[in-house]
């Protein structure tokens, strides 16, 4: 399905959406080179957002060609093994995206309420190991689901009710019985993404009380500068999944679901080197180096 049915909008779509999708590359590919090249990035933060810009290519780069391409073609289709590989590096991409984020936090975490200890509990071994750790769940946890879904037989219509291939419309086709599949979705969406967002809230509480005990106005405002970006994004990511998810299936609105899910995989990816670069002095700092004095010499 495309994201409008209105043919005199979808050429306007397709430029916005494939504007988007080139700030979303390039805004991410300088996140990652500027991490990688300067050495006052070098540090466990700097490395999770490398990953999270890694992530935010692959997470977009998974759904955008298919919308691009559902806007424009006349024949609005995808072979069976390109929907099962789409679901399984969409799942991925999505589980990923929940436990970096929750990494992230115990990083701020660390950083703020245990400084003293920052440096040995967060080792270059110790943040390739939860970086690998993160990326091991997830595709686990695609494995299962994507394993699950395809062992179905559908039989009642071949449209989607999405512009790409994800779990639950592909449920609403299917003849057989899904109870299975649906209680799977919300045990494994509690543990990847429920449990996350809780122990990311419980983590700004301890953060939050221990900024607060600092004397000094100023030390207060350096502790929660470098909260400042990952929590924009937390906001906006759970926000939006929450928006488009955490309601009756009597207030779901096909249009409406699928404009909401544009924000949700496509807007963010591209908002957050933004939100990094904007709010985060070294970053900004470390691309004037990098690219900018580079380029006057």
């Amino acid at each position: 399905m495309a994201l409008s049915d209105l043919p005199d909008i979808k050429v306007l779509l397709f430029c916005i959406l494939l504007l988007l999708y080139l700030l979303t590359l390039t805004g991410n590919t300088v996140i990652i080179v500027v991490s990688y090249l300067d050495r006052h990035l070098h540090k466990p933060m700097y490395f999770f957002l490398g990953n999270l810009a890694f992530l935010d290519i692959c997470y977009t780069s998974t759904t955008m060609p298919q919308i691009l391409q559902v806007l424009l073609a006349k024949t609005k289709s995808i072979t069976f093994i390109g929907c099962v590989t789409q679901v399984f590096f969409f799942v991925v991409f999505v589980g990923t995206e929940h436990i970096l984020l929750l990494i992230m936090s115990y990083d701020r975490f660390l950083a703020i309420c245990r400084p003293l200890r920052y440096m040995v509990m967060m080792s270059q071994n110790v943040c390739a190991r939860l970086a690998f750790v993160c990326w091991f769940i997830a595709v686990v946890n695609s494995t299962v689901h994507t394993s699950v879904t395809f062992r179905l037989h559908f039989c009642r219509t071949r449209k989607i009710e999405n512009f790409f291939c994800d779990i639950p419309p592909l449920l609403s086709i299917s003849c057989d019985d899904t109870s299975i599949n649906e209680a799977l979705l919300l045990s494994v969406g509690a543990f990847i993404g429920w449990a996350p967002l809780i122990s990311i809230i419980i983590s700004y509480i301890y953060i939050i009380v221990t900024i607060m005990k600092i004397k000094s106005e100023e030390g207060r405002q350096k502790a929660f500068s470098t909260c400042v970006s990952h929590l924009t994004v937390v906001i906006l990511y759970y926000g939006s999944a929450i928006f488009n998810y955490a309601k009756p299936a009597s207030a779901h609105s096909t249009s409406n679901d699928r404009l909401i899910s544009v924000l949700y995989s496509m807007v963010i990816p591209m908002l957050n080197p933004v939100i990094y670069t904007l709010k985060n002095q070294d970053v900004k700092d470390a691309i004037n180096r990098q690219f900018i004095q580079k380029t006057k010499l």
